[in-house]
């Protein structure tokens, strides 16, 4: 006779079993959630310009806003002629008419506004986009291993964790959330320098910080991860999570 099974404990490992989320881009992402093609858009805190210029290429018209001309002059250094507009300001005080954008983008940049003016600024958000239009947000999980080792050099657990309240009282904002999906990014750093540059970039303060802790961060950095393709490269996955959140009836 044929050897027979448990069918209830088998779906029951399996409920168990944790669902593996989808590998995939944050640009990837973004486009199939709010397809750029000919919409204006903001990047809220656009940092070097990457997604600025990935988004022109696109066919987007887009606006990159950074906190300083500090912070805004790489982007604009890197830009060449993307047909992309850059003005300084802030997610809390935008610097854009009412109803003047399709969709916008806050990209991995929502837990850098203070927690306490989190819903101001999705509030902004909400301020100057059209009918229809649409609040984007993605954010990094508090969780893996790049998580691990960039909180050696700054624990964002609460910042992160305000953040995602912010979006759970989006109604706060005259936001509703629309789609939330949980996906994955491979995240490669060539070495140590490189993960430097990257973690400064973000936030200069982190400077000091991270040379007074180089040893430790560079052991965490050969651990932690898998191993790329070239020599000292480290590969991580980045958990993140994509909201779109539209304007409430």
């Amino acid at each position: 006779m044929p050897k027979a099974y448990d069918t209830r404990a088998l779906r029951t490992a399996d409920y168990d079993r944790p669902v593996p989320r989808e590998v995939t881009s944050d640009l990837s992402m973004l486009e199939r959630l709010v397809p750029p093609a000919g919409k204006d858009l903001v990047d809220i805190g656009c940092g070097g310009g990457a997604l600025v210029r990935a988004l022109a290429g696109r066919g987007a018209r887009v606006v990159g806003v950074e906190i300083s001309a500090a912070q805004l002059a790489p982007a604009l250094a890197s830009d060449g002629d993307s047909g992309a507009q850059y003005r300084i300001g802030s997610a809390q005080a935008l610097p854009l008419a009412d109803a003047s954008v399709d969709v916008a983008v806050f990209m991995r940049t929502l837990h850098h506004v203070p927690p306490a003016e989190l819903t101001g600024a999705l509030a902004e958000a909400r301020r100057v986009l059209r009918p229809g239009g649409a609040v984007y947000v993605a954010e990094p999980l508090a969780e893996g291993d790049y998580f691990s080792l960039t909180s050696l050099v700054e624990d964002e657990r609460a910042v992160r964790a305000a953040a995602q309240a912010a979006l759970a009282g989006a109604g706060a904002a005259g936001l509703k959330r629309q789609t939330t999906i949980d996906y994955d990014v491979r995240l490669r750093v060539a070495g140590v320098d490189a993960y430097r540059a990257r973690l400064v970039s973000v936030d200069p303060d982190r400077t000091e910080i991270f040379d007074a802790r180089r040893d430790e961060i560079a052991a965490a950095f050969t651990r932690l991860g898998e191993p790329g393709e070239e020599p000292g490269e480290r590969v991580f996955l980045q958990p993140m999570r994509a909201d779109v959140l539209r304007p409430a009836e």
